[in-house]
């Protein structure tokens, strides 16, 4: 049985009247656990409060699907007020480290205890509200870890298609650069005329431009690639179909052939291809280079906009081009978006620059989209609405979504609360939303949901200037 001398050991039983605290030990249970056994698991409804007098518990809370330690309680210490005082269930899992010699105080006769002592409940809220603060810690710095590892799988995944382009056209291409000098070299010790040398460069000059302008549409590419082949198997190029892709990016005509070949014919040396195998190859150096490039750029564009994301070069606080924050935000989700949703983009384009927390505010877009894409569940359609008025800009969010059941609307925004499996969210994401919203950037946050459509909407005051 709790003895009185256990209990005062713990500062808010202190401030009880003898009787009070002899009333708590004729109500209270004895628990005996060994070491490794589980006290309380993350989710379960909580109804009681946990007096340990010897011993020490583990505490830890799931996220993505692993469990965290976040902390201990070791004798002699007093928990589980928040779920019984909340009505919610267990937010986190304790689990014994020793053997541990526990007692039960049931939810009700603690909440009697707090309505009788004015002192004891003002001492218990104290250690509450500290207890709570260090789990909200805790569980925004793994939401931006979190937050953070999705973000870096998907730029990973991006990067590396365009990445492994840009290495297999490296690859290529110093092969493909010998072979063209080695083509010059025989070409040049046949002493050609000089014109006719210029028709074989003026060709390759308008085949580069056709490439690196994308002059043919994907038809008209077709139709004239089947024509270059009929020409190359006639003429007896061996394995005609590789150099007729190529000739036919590059714009080549049947006719320019003809008139550019016909000298060498009944030439029974290398050279009677070597013009057509050197037009195509230096088309195919051009269009390794033009992929290339385009890799790069798809690169420096995903890096750039991981840069301006996290605002990595500037200060706290800058003046941040919403259009330019969503779009950044867009593309770094673009692994789930193009799985199968449609983004639709509706933006003011005279929304000026506004004075704001530009890594905070891009957290905000974050959230929002990251929830959007969820309720979807891969596909639908997700609207990015802007304009200003009265000295605000607006944003909506807009999502073709399940919506959100009436009976939580009035939730959403709490800490903790969230609907997701145990260890798939934290209920911190719009809670962080809101604060980012309105106490970081003095604007207001407010939704709208029905089946089929959910809107939030986000107003931020513009700069004064």
């Amino acid at each position: 049985m709790l003895c009185i001398k256990e209990l005062i050991d713990l500062d808010p039983f202190q401030q009880l009247p003898q009787e009070r605290l002899q009333w708590v030990c004729d109500r209270a249970q004895t628990v005996e656990l060994s070491a490794g056994e589980v006290l309380a698991h993350e989710g379960d409804p909580a109804c009681r409060l946990f007096i340990l007098v010897k011993g020490k518990i583990n505490i830890t809370r799931r996220s993505e699907g692993v469990e965290i330690p976040i902390g201990q309680h070791e004798a002699p210490s007093f928990f589980g007020e928040i779920p019984v005082l909340t009505d919610e269930p267990a937010p986190v899992t304790m689990r014994t480290l020793t053997n541990c010699h526990l007692y039960t105080l049931k939810g009700e006769d603690f909440r009697k205890l707090l309505h009788e002592c004015r002192d004891f409940e003002r001492m218990v809220f104290r250690i509450m509200e500290r207890r709570v603060r260090g789990l909200e810690s805790f569980i925004r710095g793994r939401e931006k870890m979190a937050a953070l590892g999705t973000l870096a799988a998907g730029l990973a995944h991006e990067l590396n298609n365009p990445a492994s382009a840009l290495v297999r056209t490296l690859g290529e291409m110093p092969a493909a650069i010998l072979e063209l000098q080695r083509m010059n070299l025989v070409y040049g010790q046949r002493n050609v005329e000089e014109a006719h040398t210029q028709d074989w460069l003026r060709e390759r000059d308008r085949g580069y431009d056709a490439i690196l302008n994308n002059r043919l549409d994907p038809v008209t590419l077709s139709d004239r690639e089947s024509v270059l082949l009929e020409w190359l198997e006639d003429y007896g190029v061996k394995q005609a179909w590789k150099l007729a892709e190529p000739l036919a990016e590059g714009g080549v005509e049947v006719e320019t052939l003809d008139r550019m070949m016909e000298r060498w014919r009944n030439d029974e040396t290398e050279l009677r291809e070597i013009g057509l195998h050197w037009l195509s190859l230096s088309f195919e150096v051009i269009s390794m280079i033009k992929h290339g490039l385009r890799g790069a750029e798809r690169i420096s564009e995903l890096v750039q906009a991981m840069k301006s994301y996290t605002y990595l070069d500037r200060g706290v606080q800058q003046e941040v081009n919403v259009h330019q924050g969503l779009e950044d935000t867009l593309r770094l989700f673009v692994h789930k978006l193009k799985c199968g949703i449609q983004v639709e983009r509706n933006y003011d384009r005279h929304i000026p620059k506004i004075l704001a927390y530009g890594s905070e505010l891009n957290q905000v877009w974050t959230n929002l989209i990251d929830n959007a894409i969820d309720a979807m569940d891969g596909k639908g359609l997700l609207e990015i609405t802007t304009h200003h008025c009265d000295r605000f800009a607006h944003i909506d969010i807009i999502d073709s979504g399940s919506g959100i059941p009436p009976e939580i609307k009035t939730r959403i925004f709490e800490p903790f609360f969230t609907t997701k499996s145990v260890g798939r969210g934290s209920g911190l994401g719009l809670e962080t939303v809101r604060r980012i919203v309105e106490n970081r950037h003095h604007g207001t946050l407010s939704f709208e949901s029905q089946p089929g459509r959910t809107c939030f909407t986000i107003c931020l005051p513009l700069s004064n200037k």
